[in-house]
């Protein structure tokens, strides 16, 4: 479903040169779970962020269904995002003013428009789907940490996407919520969803059917 061929990505900062990506490449089948590991300054979040067209790379190609996406036009990409494509990161970035179901609503809102009722339904169901049923009225200041990375999650999934790129989604939580978000990230993928996540902690990367170890901007 996804492939990358020899990504290379480099930064510049006040004439310091960092090679953060050095030939890196990665298959990701259909349904698969792949977690990557590294220690900090690998390159695996760089790498999740241009797997996800995030960040783009200075040279190599990302394969998705067969097409060549790497130099695809912004309005394409967006489509690609918005559709097919969905990030969670480690700080779940709720709207503090939004209830938990608007804030998953929020892929569908455009302008001051009206939100379709259909589109409603489905954020009740992936509410329901992370544990979250009955709770879509309450503030993320009213949820605990874990509820909020569930809502997050969520909102990842209200659009139906193919893959889910997940950056380190159990960084701020306890090992008991956190596990509680592994076991919903196991499912999803069960379910048919192809899950990519970078993790420092080597016990959830194991849940995965595939890890991938960086270092140094390389995969080993």
């Amino acid at each position: 479903m996804l492939e990358a061929k020899n990504i290379i990505k480099t930064f510049r900062s006040e004439g310091v040169v960092t090679h953060a990506l050095d030939t890196v490449g990665i298959t990701v089948d259909p349904g698969e779970f792949v977690s990557i590991v590294g220690r900090s300054g690998s390159g695996k979040t760089t790498f999740l962020n241009i797997l996800s067209t995030l960040l783009a790379p200075d040279s190599g190609e990302i394969i998705y269904n067969g097409e060549d996406i790497t130099s695809l036009p912004p309005r394409r990409l967006n489509e690609l995002r918005h559709k097919d494509f969905a990030v969670v990161f480690q700080f779940h970035y709720l709207l503090p003013y939004l209830s938990a179901r608007e804030n998953v609503l929020l892929p569908y809102m455009k302008g001051l428009g009206r939100v379709p009722k259909d589109a409603r339904m489905r954020a009740d169901e992936c509410l329901e789907r992370v544990g979250l049923g009955g709770k879509g009225s309450k503030i993320p200041g009213h949820l605990s940490g874990g509820e909020q990375q569930r809502v997050a999650i969520a909102r990842a999934l209200v659009k139906k996407s193919w893959v889910l790129f997940a950056d380190e989604p159990t960084g701020n939580l306890d090992k008991a919520t956190g596990e509680s978000v592994m076991d919903l990230l196991v499912d999803l993928k069960n379910d048919g969803l192809s899950v990519v996540m970078v993790t420092h902690d080597d016990e959830y990367a194991a849940r995965a059917d595939r890890t991938v170890s960086m270092a140094d901007g390389r995969v080993i």
